[in-house]
């Protein structure tokens, strides 16, 4: 009886995890239009991208400038574009900026809508994982690159490509990347 019941248990928070997740993502169809889960995930985002940032605990006003808009992604998922990526004194830098990711309706890939607006600079943790797919990658399902070998292919390509690139990050508490995985585009 009480395997039963814990099996119960376990099922329900796999359920309940799989549809956060599915809603989190956008996941769906060629055919589904959007529906109050994916409304709910735009607004949400919306607010964590074009909130004005808080003021700082001594009560003054924050700086403005790229750390202000990392520390608002501080601990969430973003479907991003990245423009460009570098390296300097040992830490890995990216340029992004929201964006938006729809199924393709013929393929098992991603179209990506741009985003409009500034790039926003955000730093990569020194363990940051990397999971890269095509174009950006070697094959169609994400594997392990480095930090180094992911700046190199992404600079290798042209501005223009970058454009139809987009990125899932995952940013620690203090808004720094944690990873970096990139989406399967024909």
């Amino acid at each position: 009886m009480r395997v039963a019941h814990r099996r119960t248990t376990t099922v329900r928070c796999l359920t309940a995890l799989t549809l956060g997740l599915l809603a989190l993502t956008g996941c769906g169809g060629p055919d589904d239009g959007p529906d109050d889960g994916q409304a709910a995930t735009a607004t949400a985002t919306a607010s964590v991208t074009s909130a004005p940032p808080a003021p700082s605990p001594d009560g003054t006003a924050p700086s403005s400038g790229p750390s202000t808009t990392a520390a608002r992604w501080a601990g969430t998922k973003q479907f991003v574009q990245i423009d460009d990526a570098r390296t300097a004194d040992g830490r890995t830098y990216l340029s992004v900026r929201p964006a938006e990711k729809k199924p393709h309706p013929q393929f098992e890939a991603w179209v990506i809508v741009p985003g409009e607006g500034p790039y926003t600079e955000v730093s990569m943790t020194e363990d940051a994982q990397v999971l890269l797919s095509v174009p950006l990658g070697d094959a169609k399902h994400p594997a392990a690159y480095t930090r180094d070998e992911f700046v190199g292919r992404l600079t290798a390509r042209p501005s223009s490509d970058r454009a139809v690139l987009g990125f899932d990050l995952s940013f620690d508490g203090q808004g720094r990347v944690t990873r970096v995985q990139s989406l399967y585009t024909p």
